[in-house]
Parts: C-alpha cells; sequence; structure tokens
C-alpha cells in the first residue's frame, strides 16, 4: 500500500477510536466535574495511558520493526518469530513485575502524586485502588505493542490501529451505568477504573489472533536473556525514550499539576483535544513510514527515502497546522459547546481553553518529531533521538517547574506555564532531529516541499480568520443553529472545508496528486481481511 493509503487505514481507525474516546470525556466530565474523583481518575489513568502511547502508538513499534524485519528478511519468518517471542517473554516478565511493584506501592506513591488531595482520606483511598484496578493495563499493553509491531511488518495496519477503540468502548459502559442504576461517584470511579483493565485484555487477545491469522507463530515461555534479546533491548530502549519524550513531558506536567486544585483535570481535557492530531495523523504516519524507510535504507535507495520523507512531513503538516491554528483561535468555542453541560462549568471551559492554546502552538511540533525519528530508527539508530529526547526532557522539567511556581506567585494560573514548557521542548526536539538529518544530507527540505509548505500555510490563514469571525459570533451562532453543539460542528465544517478549498485553488495539493497517493505501490501484495 502507498503510504498515503497506509496513513488513511490508521488514521480513519483512530479517528473512530477518538471520538469514542471523546464520547466517553463528556461522561467523565459531566459525572465528577473538575473535582476530586476526576483528579482521581486521571491520575490513575496517567501511568497505563502513558505507557500505551509509548508502546500501542507507535514508540515501541518502531524500534522493533526494524529488528524484526531485519531479521524476517535476513533469516525468514521462523527466525523471527523466534525474536519476537524471545523479546516478548522477557519485556512481559519484567512489566509484569513493575505493574505488581506499583500496586504495592501505590499507597505511599499516590500522595506525591496526588497531593491536592493528600490531606483527603477518602479521595487518597478510592484514588489508590483506582490506580490498582487499571494497572495490570500496562502489561497487557506490553503484548499489544509487540503483536503491533509484527502486524506492521507484515503490512497489517488495521487491526494494530484499530483496537484502541475497546478502551472507549469498555470505559463508556461504567459511566453510563448511573443513567440507569444509582451509582455514586466512587463506584463510577471503580467500575471505570477496573474497564480500563478488561479492555486491555480484549486488545491483547484480539492482536494475538490477528498475528496468528498472519501466519507467524508467537509464544510466551520462561524469560531468557538471550543475545537476540540483549540485542533488541538495547536498541529498543533507547527507542522508547527517543520516541515517547512527549509523553514524558506530559507525565512531569501532570505531577506538577499533582499539587494544585483541578490543574490535572484540566490538563486531562486539554490533552485530549491536542494529542487529536498526533494520534490521527503522527503516529499513523511513524508507524507506516518505518517499514518504508528500512526497506529504503536496506537497498540502498537513499532518493527514494528523501522522498517518502517529503511525503511523510507533507502529509504531516496539511493535518496538524491547520488542527493547531483551529485549538489556538477558538478553544473556548470547542470545549464550552461540547464538554460544558452538568458538573462542568463555563468557567472550568475558559480555564481549560487558556491552557489548550499554550499547547496549540505547539501541535505541528508533536507530530513532526513523530515524523521525524523514523529515519534514524529505520538504520536502528536509536541512541541519538534518544539524546534529543532526554534535552527535550530536562528542558520540560526546568522551564515547566520554573513557569509553574513563578506563574503562581503571580495569581496567574500555573497550567499556563507547563503548556508553554511542553509546546517549546517538542519544537526544540524538532530542531535537533531536523538540523541532524540536514546536516547528515540524510534528507533535506527540497524546493517543492519548500513551496508546497507556503501554500498549506496561506491556506491556514485565510481558514484561521474565518475561524476568528467565527467565535466573535459564538453566542449568536448557538442562537441561529438552536444548539452550541450544532454551532460548532458547522464552524469546524466550514472551517476544514475552507481549508481544504484553500489548498486545491492555492495548488498545494492537486486531485491527479490525491489520486496518485492512493494507488497500490507496484508490486505489493494482496490486501487481507485483516486491512
Amino acid at each position: 500500500m502507498s503510504l498515503a493509503r497506509n496513513t488513511l487505514v490508521q488514521a480513519t481507525l483512530t479517528l473512530g477510536s477518538r471520538v469514542l474516546g471523546f464520547a466517553r470525556d463528556l461522561f467523565l466530565s459531566a459525572r465528577f466535574g473538575q473535582g476530586p474523583m476526576m483528579d482521581a481518575f486521571t491520575t490513575a489513568l496517567m501511568l497505563p495511558n502513558m505507557f500505551r502511547r509509548l508502546f500501542a502508538e507507535g514508540a515501541f513499534a518502531q524500534a522493533f520493526v526494524p529488528i524484526y524485519g531485519g531479521v524476517r528478511a535476513r533469516e525468514g519468518e521462523a527466525a523471527a518469530a523466534v525474536t519476537a517471542s524471545e523479546a516478548l517473554s522477557f519485556i512481559f516478565a519484567v512489566v509484569a513485575g513493575f505493574c505488581i511493584l506499583l500496586q504495592v506501592a501505590m499507597p505511599w506513591i499516590m500522595p506525591w502524586l496526588l497531593s491536592a488531595w493528600r490531606d483527603d482520606a477518602g479521595v487518597m483511598r478510592a484514588a489508590v485502588t483506582a490506580a490498582q484496578l487499571t494497572m495490570p493495563y500496562l502489561a497487557c499493553m506490553t503484548i499489544a505493542s509487540l503483536l503491533s509491531g509484527v502486524l506492521n511488518t507484515g503490512g497489517r495496519f488495521a487491526l494494530s490501529a484499530g483496537v484502541p477503540v475497546f478502551l472507549n468502548l469498555c470505559t463508556l459502559v461504567p459511566l453510563m451505568a448511573p443513567s440507569f442504576v444509582p451509582m455514586s461517584q466512587p463506584e463510577t470511579l471503580m467500575a471505570v477504573s477496573a474497564a480500563v483493565t478488561v479492555s486491555g485484555v480484549v486488545q491483547a487477545g484480539l492482536l494475538w489472533w490477528g498475528v496468528r491469522r498472519l501466519g507467524v507463530t508467537i509464544r510466551l515461555s520462561w524469560p531468557r536473556l538471550t543475545a537476540g534479546v540483549r540485542r533488541t533491548l538495547a536498541l529498543a530502549v533507547p527507542g522508547v525514550l527517543a520516541g515517547g519524550a512527549f509523553q514524558i513531558n506530559s507525565l512531569v506536567s501532570q505531577f506538577l499539576a499533582g499539587s494544585n486544585e483541578g490543574a490535572r483535570s484540566v490538563l486531562y481535557n486539554a490533552d485530549r483535544l491536542y494529542q487529536l492530531p498526533l494520534g490521527l495523523v503522527g503516529v499513523a504516519l511513524g508507524l507506516a513510514l518505518v517499514p518504508r524507510l528500512t526497506r529504503a535504507f536496506v537497498s540502498g535507495d537513499h532518493a527514494g527515502g528523501r522522498r517518502t520523507m517529503d511525503d511523510g512531513l507533507g502529509l504531516a503538516l496539511a493535518f496538524a497546522l491547520p488542527a493547531g491554528v483551529a485549538l489556538f483561535v477558538i478553544p473556548f468555542f470547542i470545549i464550552d459547546a461540547t464538554v460544558t453541560r452538568a458538573a462542568f462549568t463555563s468557567a472550568d471551559a475558559a480555564r481549560t481553553a487558556d491552557v489548550l492554546r499554550q499547547f496549540a502552538w505547539g501541535v505541528p511540533a508533536f507530530v513532526l518529531v513523530k515524523v521525524l525519528t523514523p529515519p534514524f530508527f529505520a538504520r536502528e539508530d536509536t541512541r541519538r533521538p534518544m539524546i534529543f529526547a532526554v534535552i527535550s526532557v530536562i528542558l520540560t522539567v526546568t522551564l515547566g517547574s520554573a513557569l509553574f511556581f513563578w506563574f503562581g506567585s503571580r495569581g496567574w494560573d500555573g497550567v499556563l506555564g507547563l503548556a508553554i514548557a511542553t509546546s517549546v521542548s517538542a519544537w526544540v526536539n524538532v530542531a535537533l532531529l531536523a538540523g541532524t538529518l540536514i546536516r547528515e544530507d540524510s534528507w533535506r527540505p527540497s524546493p517543492a516541499f519548500v513551496s508546497r509548505l507556503s501554500r498549506i500555510v496561506a491556506a491556514s490563514a485565510v481558514m484561521a480568520g474565518l475561524l476568528f469571525a467565527a467565535s466573535l459570533a459564538y453566542p449568536t451562532l448557538s442562537r441561529l443553529f438552536l444548539a452550541k453543539e450544532i454551532a460548532v460542528l458547522v464552524v469546524c465544517a466550514v472551517g476544514a472545508g475552507a481549508y481544504g478549498l484553500c489548498l486545491l485553488l492555492f495548488r498545494a495539493v492537486t486531485l491527479s496528486e490525491l489520486k496518485a497517493t492512493l494507488r497500490r505501490e507496484p508490486g505489493a501484495g494482496p490486501v487481507s481481511g485483516l486491512d
């Protein structure tokens, strides 16, 4: 399949999952508002969610795919299956032990993670139990991440992109239950937390079935630190850190926000919106790029690798730039129209919108990092992306901490400082990754790429003007379309339509190019039912 087709498959399935996730968040906000139970749930979900994004949504898969693909190309399917089985057995044992350790230590860890409610024994008990219930999800995602890498190497992207929908489906059930069965907020919290782990079991089981259907037999056995496992870890561990720097930065922000009542809930709601383009485009492109760049590297096709990077970066910016612009221009319109109801007030929406605006200008960088790391992973170079990731994490910690406490001392919302630091560090990471590729002549922006980027910027500027005018008329539009929810959908649709039309008018993309990118590549194998 072409790069655009692979990306489209993953993005479409991810969009379905995110729509359900948004529905889940509406129920969460309506049920808990920005109170202690919402802070408890976001804290309980924080660690497994970070691992899910590190593993199931790309970083581990990006590091594992070149290793597995290389063995498969040199030694055949059987040897690759043995390599995958050995890696899975060892990593699963380590992560399962880590999960158990965290569950045991959670009563001592939680007061540090949720320090704003440290003196409320009821909230602490609920938060500890909720975290212990969600923790096994990590072990499930370890299995899911490796199986996703096997499927992606085999050219099967749909199943690995589609299974995350079960996290949202499983957690929606207990959130909807209070509408039919009386449940207190703590009872709902426990049910939702347990549903997170149930969804992990379902996801791992479906991916296992998919791999078996692909004809690859992977077995769990007693963990052994074989030569293959050592090589896998040597590349995968730095790769996970490199690909997951953004998630580590998010974790640092969550930790600092734990000392501010409601701050973690604000970050959670802003996070769900600004990470939407990352999940739809950045992760999908990252997973689709690694196998293509690996083939180009192995065959010595440097020109093909550069063209692939031009296509990937152009496609990423065509989606990420307007998404970032929209979140920057109309954040309150989006949040108030969709989330504000029941326990979630317009004041909560205003606070969340201010924070979201500071994340918005970092959105293109968040996506670009996912596209700029695959060239390193394809050459089994995970050390330098790891170094760049560490630099960005250090920057987030130092700048974020300084701004968080300085803003607080001035009477401003400290969470704004965390958002600013996260966006700054993402752009620094982009500069380091892109600068290295350009310096080594692995990739450099072609004149055609620069021209297309300028046209994308122009189309985004036109859309920004329309959205800004719509934001000024928010109350009028809400009355005109009878409901604020309808108004925001109409405004977003008009903005997206105007942007797409401008792309064609400015010739940033042509209809013939769109058709060409969706054609199957010459020699591509048949698509199975998994895709």
